[in-house]
């Protein structure tokens, strides 16, 4: 679903137009980022919670030229979901919900 399919969805389920939504939606996610700007979490209950990591340093390669890099330490945003998401995402696995198909690239190691 992408963003602009979320507002048309909350749109019809409301009643209210789009273009209030999608400013809705739009301070929503402004508001998120705003507060990880901050290293602050963002805790929305029964749905979960977003948040800042510390990814440490480590070693990877330059594709281009083969040479070993060292990508430095950096924070990167994380979503833990809540116990009560879970369950509801689990209920559907059980009851029928195709889950989407993936595929794997061979190619990359």
């Amino acid at each position: 679903m992408t963003k602009q399919d979320l507002i048309q969805e909350v749109a019809r389920s409301t009643g209210f137009i789009q273009l209030d939504i999608k400013s809705t939606v739009e301070e929503l996610l402004k508001q998120i980022g705003k507060s990880l700007d901050l290293n602050s979490n963002i805790e929305i209950r029964g749905f979960g919670t977003f948040s800042l990591r510390v990814r440490k340093s480590r070693p990877a390669r330059n594709l281009r030229t083969g040479e070993e890099v060292i990508l430095p330490e950096r924070l990167v945003p994380v979503f833990k979901y809540s116990a009560t998401l879970r369950k509801r995402i689990s209920s559907s696995i059980s009851h029928g919900v195709k889950l989407p198909s993936t595929t794997i690239d061979k190619n990359i190691s």
